[in-house]
């Protein structure tokens, strides 16, 4: 009884410790800059092209919401139905293409935020 209550500890807080790395790398985003049409020189704006770091995180951000997760997700249907046909199970194959697509989404939805804020983000 005690093993499995250490393992279980050991579990959890490798969890909380996992969770608050995720945090403190999206928490920068809340803070970000957004000028907006106007133009600002000598500051750190999202650029228009990938040759600024800006545009650099923008396009891949870009790429894995419009085109990595939707094709793995498509991937993971194809894989469900595979599995389906055979005799396996197939929950971990849909929870993967779901996964894919809330990260689809939420990337889409993130942009949409950025390119629609007035007031910037806050």
């Amino acid at each position: 009884m005690e093993f499995r209550y250490r393992r279980d500890l050991r579990h959890r807080s490798a969890l909380a410790g996992l969770l608050a790395i995720v945090l403190l790398q999206v928490l920068p985003i809340c803070y970000a800059q957004n000028l907006g049409g106007a133009p600002a020189t000598g500051q750190a704006v999202q650029g228009q092209t990938a040759a600024q770091p800006e545009g650099t995180v923008l396009n891949l951000v870009n790429w894995i919401g419009n085109v990595i997760a939707p094709v793995g997700a498509a991937l993971a249907v194809v894989m469900a139905v595979v599995s389906y046909s055979q005799g396996r199970g197939v929950m971990r194959w849909s929870v993967t293409a779901g996964g894919l697509l809330v990260i689809s989404g939420l990337t889409r939805l993130i942009e949409f935020w950025i390119q629609n804020g007035t007031g910037g983000v806050q």
